[in-house]
């Protein structure tokens, strides 16, 4: 079932937030990785939490984290631990507070558990494989069942801060009868908008993501009604020895695809 593992993986993704939040607040260095993106110590020290509070609990399953070297002995186990420590670091740089740390679970290439924590704003949404998708607010302490809205048209699309491409912009403009709104949001944030309900599309047609960038989206969004797909239509499967992902699509209840 998986609930065992949800909850630790709560439990890693509070911790984060409270590194991840201690050294956003006091001030930081930025590097730059081998890739040109940018990196912090609260992506390395946030990374390193994580794995240390999991495995101390699941000490057999694998891990692929962004900051990390992958180890390909991952593909021989059955569950791995799908981790970006701190998804936006941009965002993060720049003091926009939409930043995430993101914690999936894959087992047997599918992810059965998802945990996305936004630190600033004091949330965390997460899923279970056919139990649904939910929101946390830690502030309220008020825990919502979360889903996608059945919006087809007046629709909202989120692009990108840093990685929105022209591609985009002109299927923006090709379905400017459906789409009436463009709002910029960070990160994994939104998927997140999306899954309960506060806009209905996002394109990814720029390159670079990651399995670490989409795995814990992916089943929050499904699990709230909504879809996750490469632009073949195709689902996302995980732990695989490339891990760089296609082009996709995060979409509501959206049956005809605007493509």
């Amino acid at each position: 079932m998986f609930i065992s593992e949800l909850a630790k993986m709560i439990g890693a993704a509070k911790i984060a937030s409270k590194i991840i939040l201690d050294v956003y607040h006091k001030g930081f260095e930025v590097f730059t990785k081998d890739d040109d993106s940018p990196v912090t110590e609260a992506d390395k020290r946030a990374d390193d939490a994580i794995r240390e509070y999991l495995s101390s609990f699941f000490p057999d399953y694998a891990f692929l984290t962004e900051e990390h070297a992958d180890n390909l002995s991952r593909l021989d186990k059955d569950l791995v631990f799908i981790v970006d420590p701190l998804d936006g670091t941009k965002d993060f740089v720049d003091h926009y507070d939409e930043f995430t740390v993101n914690i999936a679970l894959a087992y047997k290439h599918k992810i059965v558990a998802s945990v996305i924590a936004v630190p600033v704003y004091g949330l965390i949404y997460y899923a279970l494989k056919d139990y649904g998708a939910y929101k946390l607010d830690l502030k309220e302490n008020i825990t919502t069942k979360i889903f996608v809205n059945d919006k087809t048209s007046d629709l909202t699309v989120l692009k990108s801060r840093y990685h929105s491409v022209k591609e985009e912009e002109v299927l923006f403009k090709k379905h400017s009868d459906k789409i009436k709104h463009v709002e910029t949001a960070g990160s994994a944030f939104k998927a997140c908008l999306i899954a309960e309900g506060k806009a209905e599309l996002s394109y990814r047609l720029s390159t670079g993501t990651k399995e670490w960038d989409t795995a814990a989206f992916d089943l929050i969004v499904k699990e709230a009604g909504g879809y996750v797909y490469s632009l073949d239509k195709s689902e996302i499967e995980y732990n695989r020895r490339n891990v760089q992902n296609d082009y996709y699509i995060i979409a509501n209840n959206l049956k005809n695809w605007l493509l």
